[in-house]
């Protein structure tokens, strides 16, 4: 199965069915009136939120998406039968975007969530109802009006609650790894997380929070620049960011200027994403020299009213302090957004 979270679908709904003009031929009913049912609604296209699913691959590869025509009404004031509706299922978490204006049109962020890509025409009326005492035997019938035709963009934002950000290879998907179930693809190489990753943590007390980690950012990455600028999106639904850094060997890179660079990055590409609560971390904290240094970055941070962690993720240092954390911004949020 491939990541797909962006995609184009056609959807088309069915057209009503018509009106029939009909009129009574029944034995000793020498003037038969009116007798014609009305045409039958089309179906309808409804996209439905599945929480089984985690990626648009289908609707990538299946583009068109048409509903059943109302059929027409008849005589003996039969009405048509409605169009079937067509049910397209998604991942929770599709934002639904028209494709000609760019207008946010639905957002199913929680499974089961139902949205009316296209709306099914009306059937049209039958001669029965145009019937009156001085117009007894009209021969008129409404015809079915069309159903809608949409051009979509699907986008897929996952679910999490917490975000981690930073550059490439800082350990990321290791924190990942060691928190939760999820196996992401781990290297010392650049970008080694090429799609967003998704790991549920537990907490004692039966609490637990799902943590998402994207590719990571470079300066630029806000125009464009390396993989993180398309999975940022990923992080809109978060209530907390986890900025983990790392000492890196490279020129002209140290913890603090990493996270001037990120956070610009953040900035530009959405101040709103920005503002979120974030933990700032520094990782390989098993590390005797990476320790002895933190001390130093430490109090750099300090001077700007920011705390900075010491964590590892393959020994476990300093996990449970961070989550403990996490767990309280979280719950801080939920308690403002009662």
């Amino acid at each position: 199965m491939h990541f797909i979270d962006e995609c184009k679908i056609s959807v088309v709904a069915g057209d009503g069915g018509d009106g029939s003009a009909a009129f009574r031929r029944e034995a000793f009913v020498p003037r038969g009136g009116p007798a014609g049912g009305d045409g039958g609604d089309g179906g309808s296209v409804i996209l439905v939120a599945d929480a089984q699913l985690s990626t648009l691959e289908d609707q990538q590869y299946r583009k068109h998406y048409v509903a059943e025509r109302g059929e027409p009404g008849s005589g003996a004031d039969k009405y048509g039968k409605a169009g079937r509706e067509t049910l397209v299922l998604v991942p929770a978490g599709t934002r639904i975007f028209d494709h000609e204006t760019g207008a946010l049109l639905g957002d199913l962020a929680v499974a089961g969530e139902r949205f009316i890509a296209a709306q099914g025409g009306t059937g049209g009326r039958g001669n029965i109802h145009f019937a009156t005492s001085t117009y007894q035997s009209p021969d008129k019938a409404e015809t079915g009006t069309p159903g809608e035709r949409r051009m979509l963009r699907l986008e897929l934002v996952l679910l999490a609650d917490v975000g981690l950000v930073g550059y490439p290879n800082v350990g990321k998907s290791t924190l990942l790894a060691a928190s939760s179930r999820a196996r992401p693809k781990i290297g010392n190489y650049p970008f080694t997380t090429l799609t967003p990753q998704l790991g549920l943590v537990g907490l004692p007390g039966g609490r637990s929070f799902v943590m998402a980690d994207v590719p990571g950012l470079i300066e630029g990455a806000s125009e464009g620049a390396g993989l993180g600028h398309r999975f940022l999106r990923h992080l809109d639904r978060t209530r907390v960011l986890i900025h983990l850094l790392e000492i890196s060997g490279e020129p002209g890179r140290d913890p603090w200027r990493d996270y001037q660079t990120i956070r610009n990055e953040l900035t530009r590409f959405s101040p709103q994403l920005a503002a979120r609560p974030e933990l700032v971390v520094l990782g390989k904290g098993d590390v005797t020299e990476v320790a002895e240094q933190h001390r130093h970055f430490s109090q750099q941070f300090s001077e700007h009213q920011i705390e900075l962690h010491l964590i590892s993720g393959v020994s476990g240092v300093g996990l449970r302090e961070l989550y403990e954390k996490v767990w309280a911004e979280i719950a801080a949020h939920d308690k403002l957004t009662r």
